[in-house]
């Protein structure tokens, strides 16, 4: 149950004075649906009023404030659409207040005749005169409540206002209840730290731009709380894991031994040691949550189906994962080979099957007929049952969290987890995402893949680019061609993947093809087979092909707008080429002149093809926000912390966490109870129910 101290910060939105639903659909849009997530969402920026020169000495353009006598009112004749004029002075000269559309009977109340007023906003130089068009403020100088000199200023959405978006933060911050400390108190000091509720008063409170850095104290302060949340949970998880303890999974080599002879290429010793690792956690009785990380094309599948193998040979089932219908086909063909050799039997399962012939899949899965499942996330819904599953394999993890991967293992009796990626992970994010689980590399590519012919070319040159794609072509060749929006957008100058197909079906007629986000599964699996049959020579589309098709003979990758891509969304593209014999080439097109961080990203690719290291250089370049697309959900989203200029706070926090865990497992001291408060704060309750009295 969620300390009920916390319900006030967990109310929805419309509970805060003045928004309503209308608002709060607005309002959630810019910061969340919850009070909490508004107590949680820093300012971007700061207006500086503290400016207070005499009318006389008051620059044009510049926010400030003045000291006003309000000296007449000038309403427009009746009928007429002009602006309502307040001149107001002070000892130095005259100003004019301008209003378009006003209500008199409301001006002449906030600014009566001779009162003296404080006003704030920009003034404007107009036929030689000072006017200042609708202040932001119009305040009483003697009003307790006058306007705050520095005003924090929020994210926005279409249609919310800075002053309605900050008004619900305030009204935020006055439910946020007093909460015992859960840092420890030598850190705190050490840090020169202040306590939660003071940290998130001043966050919200900057007198200058430097209060709002990522290294202002009290940013510090709460991006570590975060952080501490993030890895005291993925801790506990981990060690709830090893506590529910697996089995040992040990076979007699058999079926490895015939697969390894048939095999037409020898393992790397990247390979060899990724698979003794995960062979030693299978043999032990804990259960194995192993991260295998490899560039596209190390061999990372090959190794997954020799830990499968392993489970077979003990009388298990396995089952495989992954993300697209069209990546499980591939899996499957390209382990076909080699199950006549280990006797063993394999089927797949997706979306596709239905009515009696996926009951009869079914059937066998639930007898052990089937060895080896592999599949999409159909191969996890409730009506498919093993007979024994002893090992679940998930194919590019970043497509899911950590609260699915507890989910994912709930088929079996407890079944190891082996989860692969290939997109390189930077280690400080590892930690965020991976933090519960052990990690395999492997570093080098398979013998015999050549290196990818990397070049940079400015949008003028697109006609010399689709002249040498005919020209390959021709030859037998492929290509894909990577637009990064569905359709023309009026916002940005972007070519659309559906207006450059449409202008290269003039040049290579029905042999180009497009697949796209918006498109059904079905349609885009069909389009994608037609190119992995070499029906299509030209292949158009969005990243959806990041991961995806294996396709031998495309030689060819073409990416457009490669300035708006990520690094790693550039080396994870590239990778799509160059799996065959044939040398192949990457073409990036960008609109000049070229940014400083684009440039560096391209200049990077052509340097190295080393993965571990793009991802390293992405992280450094664009920070974590972004580096592996906003809809790859498996990484959490902070709020507070930034793990690029908060690398130092995570290492802390991970080793505070693991402190904290071995000291106090169960989290019942007076800072333990403090901490589970943490974890619902940062909606890390998942760990809390792990915990025996929690």
């Amino acid at each position: 149950m969620r300390p009920a101290i916390l319900n006030p910060l967990f109310a929805d939105i419309t509970a805060l004075a003045g928004v309503g639903p209308k608002l709060a659909t607005l309002i959630t849009r810019a910061g969340g649906p919850r009070v909490v997530d508004l107590t949680l969402t820093a300012p971007i920026s700061v207006i500086d009023r503290s400016f207070q020169p005499l009318v006389a000495d008051a620059p044009a353009g510049k926010i400030l404030t003045l000291k006003i006598v309000v000296d007449r009112h000038d309403a427009p004749p009746k009928g007429k659409r002009l602006p309502y004029k307040v001149i107001c002075s002070d000892d130095s000269g005259f100003i004019t207040l301008v209003f378009f559309r006003a209500r008199a009977d409301y001006l002449q109340k906030i600014l009566p005749e001779g009162s003296t007023r404080l006003i704030s906003g920009k003034i404007e130089d107009y036929n030689g005169a000072r006017q200042m068009a609708h202040p932001d403020y119009m305040i009483d100088p003697d009003a307790p409540d006058a306007f705050p000199l520095f005003e924090p200023v929020y994210p926005l959405t279409a249609g919310l206002t800075a002053n309605v978006m900050r008004k619900a933060v305030t009204e935020a911050l006055k439910r946020a209840p007093v909460l015992s400390e859960w840092q420890d108190a030598g850190y705190l000091k050490q840090q020169a730290w202040a306590g939660w509720n003071d940290a998130l008063q001043a966050l919200h409170s900057p007198a200058t731009i430097d209060d709002i850095s990522l290294k202002a104290p009290a940013r510090q302060r709460l991006a570590y709380d975060e952080l501490l949340a993030n890895q005291l949970a993925l801790i506990l998880i981990r060690r709830a894991r090893v506590k529910s303890r697996g089995r040992a999974i040990k076979g007699d080599g058999a079926k490895r031994a015939a697969v390894a002879k048939a095999l037409p290429f020898a393992m790397t010793d990247g390979q060899r040691h990724a698979l003794a690792e995960i062979l030693d956690d299978m043999a032990s009785d804990e259960r194995m949550v192993r991260l295998l990380q490899g560039d596209v094309g190390s061999g990372k599948t090959i190794v997954a189906f020799f830990a499968a193998l392993a489970a077979v040979e003990a009388g298990a089932q396995a089952a495989i994962m992954a993300p697209t219908e069209i990546l499980a086909r591939q899996h499957l063909e390209s382990l076909a080979p080699y199950l006549d050799v280990a006797n063993i039997k394999m089927d797949i399962l997706t979306g596709r099957d239905k009515g009696a012939a996926r009951q009869a899949k079914l059937d066998a899965i639930a007898a052990g007929d089937v060895d080896i499942l592999v599949g999409t996330h159909a191969v996890f819904q409730e009506d498919v049952a093993f007979r024994d599953l002893a090992l679940v394999v998930i194919d590019e993890q970043h497509r899911f969290g950590v609260h699915q991967r507890i989910a994912l293992t709930q088929k079996g009796p407890r079944p190891d987890l082996l989860v692969m990626t290939a997109t390189p992970i930077p280690r400080t994010l590892a930690l965020t995402a991976y933090g519960d689980m052990d990690v395999s590399q492997i570093t080098e590519k398979p013998p015999g893949r050549r290196p990818i012919d990397t070049r940079a070319a400015p949008l003028a040159r697109l006609d010399d680019v689709i002249a040498a794609v005919k020209r390959a072509a021709d030859k037998g060749d492929q290509a894909y061609w990577v637009c990064p929006l569905v359709e023309e957008s009026e916002l940005l100058d972007l070519t659309a993947a559906e207006d450059r197909f449409e202008s290269l079906k003039a040049v290579f007629g029905d042999k180009v093809g497009l697949v796209h986000g918006r498109m059904t599964a079905s349609d885009k699996d069909r389009v994608m087979e037609r190119f992995h049959r070499g029906e299509i020579a030209v292949l158009i589309a969005t990243t959806v092909i990041e991961v995806g098709v294996n396709a031998p003979n495309a030689t060819i990758m073409i990416v457009e707008h490669a300035e708006r891509f990520g690094l790693a969304q550039l080396h994870q593209l590239r990778g799509r080429v160059g799996r065959g014999e044939k040398p192949s080439s990457c073409i990036l097109l960008y609109k000049a002149p070229l940014g400083e961080t684009a440039e560096a990203r391209i200049k990077i690719l052509r340097e190295t093809e080393d993965g571990f290291l793009i991802a390293e250089e992405d992280l450094r370049l664009r920070g974590a926000g972004d580096v592996l697309g906003a809809a790859q959900s498996g990484f959490p989203r902070f709020r507070l912390a930034d793990v690029v200029a908060h690398g130092e706070l995570l290492a802390a926090a991970r080793d505070d966490a693991k402190m904290i865990v071995e000291k106090d497992p169960e989290l019942k001291t007076p800072r333990g109870e403090a901490l589970r408060t943490l974890l619902y704060l940062f909606s890390r309750d998942d760990a809390v129910k792990l915990l025996s009295a929690g």
